[in-house]
């Protein structure tokens, strides 16, 4: 029997949140755990980017980018309506999160890297952003009101890799995208999606993930 094939890297932030949406959708895959620092060549036969995550359905399509995947898990079963309301604010959101929050993001958390501006100005970079996630939160628990929807999956793995550089200067200015956050992390979805796999090899089978 064929099943979808989820390429990942635990700790990926766009891996996690397609394989939030996947655990949501409750639609099985065999898992295969990769390391980014030694990707097999068959991740490159599927995608020249060779980036994670990849999905290769079933019938031998692939789908190489996380919100892609995303889209796809919800089309499937979407039961609680993540998207289904506010679509083009919802996908403004997350192309901004992507083409310029993740920017800045890695020259937060690599600032080093990137010695041509001082760490308090890649901070200030990314606190304009997440000031804006966190007045959004002015009027509901998540990013559209009281429900979760597909905005506060797609952005909550990259806010959660901005908390961790300097967690208490993350709670103390941004109280309520914290309050988020942790409600997100100590959600049962996302504890579902965080165990440690063992490493695929090439030419074995992956781990099987199916869903109650």
């Amino acid at each position: 029997m064929k099943h979808h094939v989820l390429y990942s890297f635990r700790r990926c932030p766009y891996a996690m949140r397609a394989r939030m949406a996947l655990a949501y959708s409750k639609v099985p895959y065999e898992h295969r755990e990769i390391l980014l620092r030694d990707r097999p060549q068959t991740l490159y036969d599927l995608s020249p980017k060779g980036t994670v995550p990849v999905l290769q359905l079933d019938n031998g399509s692939v789908h190489d980018e996380s919100v892609d995947i995303m889209k796809w898990a919800l089309e499937k079963n979407d039961p609680d309506q993540w998207y289904k309301y506010n679509l083009e604010h919802q996908d403004r959101l997350v192309t901004r999160n992507d083409e310029i929050f993740k920017r800045r993001l890695d020259r937060y958390k690599y600032h080093i890297r990137y010695p041509e501006r001082s760490f308090e100005e890649h901070r200030t970079d990314v606190s304009e952003i997440l000031n804006e996630y966190n007045a959004l939160l002015d009027s509901g628990s998540y990013m559209f009101g009281e429900t979760i929807c597909f905005t506060d999956i797609a952005l909550m793995p990259f806010v959660r890799q901005c908390a961790h550089v300097d967690l208490d200067w993350f709670n103390t200015n941004f109280p309520g995208l914290a309050e988020w956050l942790n409600n997100l992390k100590g959600a049962e979805l996302f504890k579902s999606i965080m165990p440690k796999y063992d490493l695929w090899v090439e030419g074995e089978m992956g781990t099987l993930v199916t869903w109650a």
